[in-house]
C-alpha cells in the first residue's frame, strides 16, 4: 500500500488513502478539497524515495472533514515565596483531513536512466 510522509504546520505526518488525521488549523471550509505540496517520503513497493528536502511531482490531495478544537491544556505557573501565580489555559485549534489520493508521475528505471545517458 502506497503512503507518503508530509510536512504541514511544522510536524510531519505518515499519510495513506483513506487515513483521517488532525492538523493544525489549515484556512479552508468543510468539504474544500486541499493538497500537500510539502512531501518528505513516497513508498509504493520495496523501495521508497526520500526527497532532499522535497520531493519535486508528488501529489497529496485531502478533503477537509472538520475544523475542531484540541484538549484544554491547563498551565500554572507561580514564583516560590513571592506570592506571584498565573493559571492559564490554551485550546489549540484543528482541522481534520481526510486523504484522498497519493500520486507521483511515473518515474524511469534506474536501468533506463543508465543506458539513456550512455
Amino acid at each position: 500500500m502506497a503512503f507518503a510522509v508530509v510536512e504541514t504546520g511544522g510536524k510531519q505526518y505518515r499519510v495513506s488513502p483513506g487515513s483521517v488525521l488532525e492538523v493544525e488549523k489549515l484556512e479552508a471550509g468543510e468539504g474544500d478539497k486541499i493538497s500537500f505540496p510539502n512531501v518528505l517520503m513516497y513508498q509504493d513497493g520495496p523501495d521508497p524515495v526520500i526527497g532532499s528536502p522535497f520531493i519535486e511531482g508528488v501529489s497529496v490531495k485531502a478533503e477537509v472533514v472538520a475544523q475542531t478544537k484540541g484538549d484544554k491544556i491547563r498551565v500554572f505557573t507561580y514564583k516560590a515565596k513571592k506570592r506571584q501565580r498565573r493559571h492559564i489555559g490554551h485550546r489549540q485549534q484543528l482541522t481534520q483531513v481526510r486523504i484522498t489520493d497519493i500520486s507521483m508521475p511515473a518515474r524511469k528505471s534506474a536501468a533506463k536512466e543508465k543506458n539513456e545517458a550512455a
